[in-house]
């Protein structure tokens, strides 16, 4: 399965609807969607992880590095809905406690 990512300006904030898997194979793909964001709007971010079946240490280190970027210019990122096992990952690795989650 691959990943399927939607984005989109509401109000002021960015929305980005993650769908299928997020793993090495696609981490990259959202880096850059990421990225693009902060470089050229610089809005607060929320990730709709509500389809989002599965993701790993990757995919966190994404989320992680958008974290950093976003909180060093006052703005920062949320994760909306995120399914159990996606959850027990930040769990797991004690980001539950530093990241913003939604649902």
């Amino acid at each position: 399965m691959s990943l399927d990512i939607k984005s989109r300006h509401e109000n002021d904030a960015w929305i980005v609807k993650l769908t299928g898997e997020l793993d090495i194979s696609c981490a990259e793909e959202l880096k850059n969607v990421f990225d693009k964001n902060i470089e050229e709007k610089f809005l607060d971010i929320r990730v709709d992880m509500s389809n989002l079946q599965y993701i790993d240490s990757t995919g966190v280190g994404i989320i992680v590095g958008a974290m950093k970027k976003l909180r060093n210019g006052g703005k920062d990122i949320f994760l909306q809905n995120p399914r159990d096992n996606v959850k027990k990952i930040f769990r797991i690795t004690g980001l539950d406690q530093i990241i913003n989650m939604e649902g």
